[in-house]
């Protein structure tokens, strides 16, 4: 048997959504990459206490506990797979894969059973359902009955709003409510957010891009609190996945950007972006709200209780660590310009793209973060109002395509050494020799038929022609001699020395003659008729 046992295509349930990724188990640990979000789930291999085998909708699932009562549920195992892993875990893990049978008898009336962050509703020892009390949003009481609310995902197309239980009333010796008891145990691990006790710090009157505003911002143990003058957003730490720091291309502002999932609503506009905007020479004097010794366990040196500096490292700072996220920043991407970033625009707005090291990120209108792994191909696109600037396409496995338009022509070699170093498929990779000219690009018309520019180049050709025989014939015209010269046949001045005459002149100057007076004519026609 090898070292490890990976697994393609597991589902893990997210709020009544399936999302894809990969899992992986190793000697050290066991480890779930989200194919959507890029969230990756850790369990280390001595945490864990408890795995089960169970037969659920989407084939057979896992589900492991660890020792300080987390849980985590994986589906889309084939029952062959069953055999591998539990002589893996028993190699490994020193840990038995038992087999858990579910209730299928569709009985609503059984034993409700908390065990750590999972309510249980068994029926015969065997349970029916579990309802992770993460997701629970609000919890009601009523006379012998129970009411629990769930927060939404987005992309579910149905979602569960909310259960009701009945809970009989009993006649026990502790004089305890079980109605009560029930509530109190749903909320101990439900994700209600309540502004209860004191902050650890408050920033005031924050600049906010994204959603559009000033906000103070008050950080609280367990979630992070917006408040404006017309919306309040509470953000549990959570929902947030990555830190990005970022700096602005006139390198006197930063950006520092909070990805959500699920996003923060405002009506009916979501977002998955928080995105504050900083001055670098705003600097600020920060006093947590914590004695120095609670300060010193919690954070472990990370932060101390009186600290200064610009206001955007101590806002990271303190992010970085009640969040525990990695702020992520620009790598060694460096542009025409000496910058880390590059101008361009998307949608119709402009804004600037950040080549990082592990995908690229578009701020601010609208936010696009793209990561490397679920990027498909890139192109190199000829600008399509001036040959000053070129676009750059990227398209993603799911079929998606982004489109950052008017980047500047000097930026095309830094992009295109960036994204071939990064061994990103690039789908028109011959184009960047045809790009280049003599100055770096060449013109997008030379090889291109245009119809309406070749019909003006023969028009022009013609009036010059016109205009050259006009004033030929004007230099020479006598409107006598040609009088005397080109008399008709049935003019009574036409004689034998006027026949003499032509027959000297050349027919170069004859036919010269002829083409002027019917190019005369033919003008005095067209403006008589004007005229008319």
């Amino acid at each position: 048997m090898g070292d490890t046992l990976e697994f393609n295509e597991i589902y893990q349930e997210v709020k009544g959504c399936w999302n894809d990724g990969r899992l992986r188990f190793s000697k050290q640990s066991v480890v779930y990459k989200s194919n959507k979000t890029g969230k990756v789930d850790s369990i280390p291999a001595p945490d864990l206490s408890v795995a089960q085998w169970r037969r659920v909708c989407l084939g057979h699932g896992i589900k492991l506990a660890t020792s300080n009562g987390h849980i985590y549920k994986y589906d889309g195992f084939k029952d062959s797979d069953f055999e591998k892993i539990s002589a893996f875990f028993k190699a490994n893990y020193k840990v038995e894969l038992a087999e858990k049978d579910m209730s299928v008898k569709g009985w609503n009336w059984g034993t409700a059973k908390f065990s750590g962050p999972l309510l249980s509703f068994d029926i015969n020892d065997s349970p029916a359902f579990e309802i992770p009390l993460a997701s629970v949003s609000q919890c009601a009481t009523g006379k012998n009955e129970v009411t629990v609310e769930f927060h939404q995902n987005d992309d579910a197309e149905v979602s569960l709003m909310e259960m009701r239980f009945y809970v009989p009333p009993t006649t026990g010796d502790e004089g305890t409510d079980p109605v009560e008891v029930f509530s109190q145990n749903v909320l101990s691990r439900a994700d209600v957010i309540q502004a209860t006790g004191d902050a650890v710090c408050i920033f005031k009157e924050l600049q906010c891009l994204t959603p559009r505003g000033r906000y103070d911002i008050r950080i609280y143990p367990t979630f992070l609190h917006l408040h404006g003058k017309t919306f309040d957003y509470k953000i549990p730490y959570t929902t947030v996945l990555r830190l990005f720091l970022l700096p602005h291309k006139d390198q006197r502002q930063m950006f520092f950007v909070i990805s959500l999932d699920p996003p923060i609503k405002q009506g009916q506009t979501r977002y998955h972006f928080l995105i504050l905007l900083f001055s670098k020479d705003e600097d600020i004097s920060l006093t947590l709200n914590m004695s120095e010794e609670e300060v010193e366990r919690r954070f472990e040196g990370k932060l101390n209780k009186n600290m200064s500096g610009s206001l955007y490292e101590m806002v990271s700072r303190v992010m970085k660590s009640l969040v525990n996220r990695k702020i992520t920043v620009p790598g060694n991407f460096q542009g025409h310009s000496g910058a880390q970033c590059i101008t361009c625009s998307y949608k119709a707005s402009s804004g600037l793209l950040y080549p990082l090291e592990r995908g690229f990120i578009y701020v601010h209108k609208p936010p696009v973060h793209l990561r490397f792994e679920e990027i498909s191909c890139v192109n190199f696109a000829r600008g399509t109002t001036t040959t000053r600037s070129f676009d750059f396409e990227i398209e993603t496995k799911q079929g998606s395509q982004y489109t950052f338009s008017s980047i500047e022509r000097e930026e095309y070699g830094k992009l295109f050494d960036f994204v071939n170093a990064k061994k990103l498929s690039i789908k028109n990779r011959g184009l960047r020799e045809d790009m280049k000219g003599t100055d770096g690009y060449s013109d997008s018309d030379e090889d291109e038929h245009d119809a309406y520019l070749e019909r003006m180049k023969e028009e022009g050709k013609i009036r010059e022609e016109g205009d050259e025989s006009e004033g030929d014939s004007d230099e020479s015209f006598n409107p006598v001699e040609e009088e005397d010269d080109v008399a008709e046949e049935y003019d009574s001045n036409a004689s034998a020395s006027d026949s003499e005459a032509e027959e000297g002149d050349s027919e170069d100057e004859g036919k010269k003659k002829k083409d002027i007076l019917q190019y005369k004519a033919k003008k005095t026609w067209l403006q008589i008729s004007f005229f008319l």
